[in-house]
């Protein structure tokens, strides 16, 4: 990386962790401009959650901005009224991060409701509402958590996000795919704005385009979200700086770096996964979002990103992000070198599993985990760009959940759009082996599945799974207890359509100490 390119880095760093701070600001530092327009089209949203903070997230649009910083105010009552301010302060929003705004708000009571707002000259955003985390050490009797993945705008409308609030999740797992790179799609329902997307501007449009939805806005200040991310974020079937398909960039880690600093602008992350990449975008890791969140002793989740670190993707033509073959024809399909986590993450992974002694030990990643054949009858025939491609990995970390004795292991995943429910083996080419844990590989928000007929046949061809679907659209609202997990499945009616329904495809129990789904 050239010197004024880190110069220009280390500035962007050190802009947002001052910013994160968000308190009172001495009267020199105002900077206000005045908007006919509402400056908060983009909604709200929190996230990051820790025992005594979260992070406050807005960012605010208006051409009378242009490329002046501006300091917006943020307040956090525990009545809706905010009749009591319990905390408030100001944050600049600079146009180095698109005017976004990156509250990181302490001072709070762990396990606590709050609701909040951001305020700007005469305007005042929408009030959300938001939480702490419990103690590590706290008791937590119970535990929603919404997970869902992949909401491509041309395929559908964003109803899901409408019937998810109203089944009040604590936390949304968003594990991947918040937005596609693409510039057209066949038979969209509605139209995405501009061209692939390349350089920063673009990708902070087309964020810009799918957070103008109602539905979106309205699921994000319902609860703080946690985050990890797929490849369209940047681009298709991507894997750490090989670019994947579709329309290149002459500079691949240039694109990737805008895609990067366009998500961190977009979501409410701290400060931290930037300052932690100080050795660069262009030289490994861009955004730390692996990490880990406790709920109290009830549940340990570790967030996994399956897409910084990777090795390239096995056998693909030159050109192809991934392909489906038979791994017997790729010499380096099983090479135990290769990675889907890198081998830092994997490292992290197997210190922090089972570390605090939570009766649950769940994983949140980016796509379907246990093996899916795809050739009907004898043979294999497995798609490189999930876990099938890096089965070394995978059986590092299905070593690791055993070694390390994880209780209760509980993996959810997405990519796929499609529901897959099953149990993870501890050698999937040996049915009988032991199940060490559940997986439930979630549908998407509105994007497509590829060959849904052939569903049934790959149930068949694929005993470790006990259901699947991939005509139906939705996502899923998992419960947790000290004693059970159930899953609910939940599906849209008709993606095309705004005010579509919702019902439940099917219920998944599993039982604390038993490495069992069934239906419910």
């Amino acid at each position: 990386m050239h010197e004024h390119a880190v110069t220009d880095r280390r500035r962007l760093l050190q802009i947002a962790a001052a910013t994160a701070a968000g308190g009172w600001l001495p009267r020199s530092a105002w900077s206000q401009a005045r908007t006919r327009d509402n400056p908060f089209t983009l909604g709200i949203a929190s996230g990051s959650p820790l025992p005594d903070s979260v992070v406050l997230w807005t960012r605010l649009v208006a051409p009378e901005l242009a490329a002046q910083p501006v300091t917006v105010r943020w307040e956090i009552a525990q009545d809706e009224a905010f009749a009591r301010v319990l905390h408030g302060g100001q944050a600049e929003a600079l146009p180095e991060l698109a005017h976004s705004v990156h509250v990181e708000a302490g001072g709070l009571a762990p396990d606590t409701g709050y609701f909040y707002r951001f305020l700007f000259g005469d305007w005042t955003s929408a009030t959300g509402r938001t939480r702490t985390l419990p103690r590590p050490d706290a008791a937590m009797d119970r535990l929603r958590i919404a997970y869902a993945s992949c909401q491509r705008w041309e395929h559908g409308f964003f109803g899901a996000w409408r019937h998810m609030r109203e089944d009040a999740p604590d936390f949304v797992l968003f594990l991947g795919d918040y937005i596609y790179e693409y510039s057209r799609s066949a038979r969209p329902v509605r139209n995405v704005d501009g061209p692939v997307t390349i350089s920063l501007q673009q990708y902070r449009d087309r964020y810009a385009q799918y957070k103008s939805d109602p539905d979106l806005q309205a699921m994000h200040a319902a609860c703080p979200w946690l985050f990890t991310w797929d490849d369209h974020e940047v681009q298709n079937d991507y894997a750490a700086l090989q670019a994947g398909d579709g329309e290149l960039a002459a500079d691949f880690p240039g694109r990737r770096a805008a895609a990067y600093q366009a998500y961190y602008e977009h979501q409410p992350l701290r400060a931290s996964v930037l300052t932690r990449a100080l050795q660069g975008l262009a030289s490994g890791a861009g955004l730390r979002l692996y990490g880990e969140v406790r709920f109290g002793t009830l549940a340990q989740l570790c967030l996994l990103d399956g897409r910084q670190y990777r090795d390239a993707q096995a056998c693909s033509p030159p050109g192809r992000g991934s392909v489906t073959r038979d791994p017997d024809g790729c010499e380096s399909w099983n090479d135990p070198a290769r990675t889907m986590l890198g081998a830092a993450q994997e490292d992290w992974l197997r210190e922090r599993l089972g570390a605090g002694g939570a009766a649950w030990t769940v994983l949140g990643q980016g796509t379907l985990f246990g093996q899916r054949d795809l050739r009907a009858g004898p043979g294999r025939m497995l798609w490189n760009d999930g876990w099938d491609g890096y089965p070394a990995a995978r059986a590092r970390l299905v070593e690791a959940l055993q070694q390390q004795r994880a209780a209760n292991p509980v993996l959810f995943g997405g990519d796929v759009h499609e529901n897959w429910v099953g149990h993870v083996k501890a050698d999937y080419d040996r049915p009988e082996s032991a199940s060490v844990g559940v997986e439930f590989c979630g549908t998407s928000i509105t994007s497509r599945a590829f060959q849904p007929d052939k569903v049934s046949q790959r149930m068949a061809d694929n005993p470790h799974f006990i259901h699947a679907d991939a005509e139906r659209r939705g996502y899923g609202i998992a419960d947790f207890t000290g004693e059970r997990l159930q899953v609910r499945l939940r599906t849209l009616d008709d993606v095309t359509r705004r005010d579509t329904g919702v019902r439940t495809e099917a219920t998944f129990a599993v039982g604390a100490g038993r490495p069992l789904v069934e239906r419910a």
